[in-house]
């Protein structure tokens, strides 16, 4: 079912971005931005979003409205738009296998002399763009309106979480790792991995077929549930897996001094001599190899990492739990469950 879906999306995708070229006239306003935002949104992705956008929907409406599937790709723009910027962020210069929009836009000023501007600022204004595009694309399915207001409110609190999440976690990124709690990168998940990802896409869904307001909550919570599972089992994966396995680099996260649940738990269990070897780590312009191997044994004697596999499981069955208690079309929970077990099998 789930890839039924996605490839629907990936239908979707392709014809909105050129419905969107000819009633905005992008191509005509700069063939430029048009090109790069077409490259960047056709690329291949997961399509997470969209796709749990749907089920949201399916599950509790009678039949599926015209618009559904285009409305559906407004988080999936909603995500790109951010990934520009963290790529910017995060001085990243491939994104998916190929290079990042500002790499590409500075690939592309390189001809040019005495500039002023760089990719990173035209990326910045595309981001805007592709921002835009998500509003425009949401409103395209044909249901209640006041069932529609509400659930583009919500995307526009998906947006605002997200963002917030982002700016703690880079703030975190600065602070001593002792003044952090569980409760703050507990905070960085929810608002950066688990509404975004999974409790939103679901609730606009469901709110835009009418679901109960009890059904929502309880919705929001499994998407909380699964998003923090979710997030721990990335944290083990960037800490763990080699680059081939995950896409990334496996010393990206330790150079960006990412306070996960795994480092922290770490340094909590530690004795002093582990502890100043963390903060010496995080401290490192570009920590190598052998700051990674150090922080692996280091997550291994403290018991993190058995820690954080408890954590999952844990939050598992609690997803579990509140699946059950959803009121969705059997068929779609079903789809829910079978999805949660895979994406969370360690």
């Amino acid at each position: 079912m789930f890839l039924k879906i996605k490839n629907k999306i990936e239908t979707e995708l392709k014809i909105y971005i050129r419905s969107v070229g000819r009633l905005y006239s992008l191509n005509k306003i700069s063939p430029v931005l048009f090109n790069n935002i077409k490259d960047f949104l056709c690329r291949k992705g997961k399509r997470i979003r969209p796709t749990l956008f749907v089920v949201g929907y399916l599950g509790f409406a009678k039949k599926a409205a015209p618009g559904l599937y285009r409305s559906a790709i407004s988080i999936e723009l909603l995500h790109d738009f951010m990934l520009v910027h963290d790529d910017i962020i995060d001085k990243s210069d491939t994104r998916r296998g190929k290079p990042s929009m500002h790499a590409m836009l500075n690939e592309y000023l390189a001809g040019y002399k005495n500039l002023k501007i760089s990719g990173q600022d035209l990326t910045i204004v595309i981001g805007d763009v592709m921002f835009a595009m998500a509003l425009d694309a949401f409103l395209s399915i044909k249901e209640d309106m006041q069932r529609k207001e509400k659930a583009l409110k919500k995307l526009i609190e998906a947006a605002l979480f997200t963002g917030s999440g982002e700016f703690i976690e880079l703030i975190y990124g600065v602070n001593n790792i002792k003044d952090l709690t569980m409760s703050d990168i507990h905070k960085v998940y929810d608002l950066k991995t688990a509404n975004y990802t999974f409790s939103a896409p679901l609730t606009i869904g469901a709110t835009l077929a009418g679901a109960k307001r009890e059904q929502i909550d309880k919705l929001f919570q499994y998407g909380i549930a699964l998003g923090r599972a979710f997030q721990i089992k990335d944290d083990i994966l960037g800490l763990f897996s080699e680059e081939a396995e995950t896409g990334k680099s496996s010393l990206s996260d330790l150079r960006e001094a990412k306070k996960t649940i795994l480092i922290w738990y770490a340094y909590k269990k530690s004795k002093q001599k582990n502890k100043s070897l963390i903060k010496k780590i995080f401290e490192k312009r570009n920590a190598g190899k052998n700051d990674l191997l150090k922080m692996r044994k280091i997550v291994l004697d403290s018991g993190a990492l058995d820690y954080a596999k408890k954590e999952v499981a844990k939050l598992r069955i609690k997803a579990h739990k509140l699946n059950n208690s959803l009121q969705m079309k059997p068929k779609y929970k079903n789809a829910l469950e079978i999805y949660s077990n895979k994406l969370l099998t360690l």
